[in-house]
């Protein structure tokens, strides 16, 4: 048997969105933004995933906690079953 011809893969480096918008911030506050960073089973997405770099995903992380911790965002996903 012949072997098949290998091909070839290329992966776009992942940019921190953060550090690309300048505008954009992270604030515990804004719900809305950091539902984006959280699966919907209520877990915190890694940085090897979405790309940010490391200040930011430390900064994202801490914001996810106080938004939790004062019930803006809930600490499980949607529990149904």
């Amino acid at each position: 048997m012949a072997a098949r011809p290998q091909k070839k893969l290329f992966s776009r480096k992942k940019v921190c969105r953060f550090c690309a918008d300048n505008e954009m911030s992270i604030n515990y506050k804004d719900v809305k933004t950091l539902r984006n960073y959280v699966s919907e089973r209520g877990k915190i997405i890694p940085r090897r995933i979405l790309g940010t770099c490391a200040t930011h995903q430390r900064q994202l992380c801490e914001a996810i906690k106080q938004a939790r911790h004062i019930a803006l965002l809930p600490y499980s996903g949607s529990s149904q079953g």
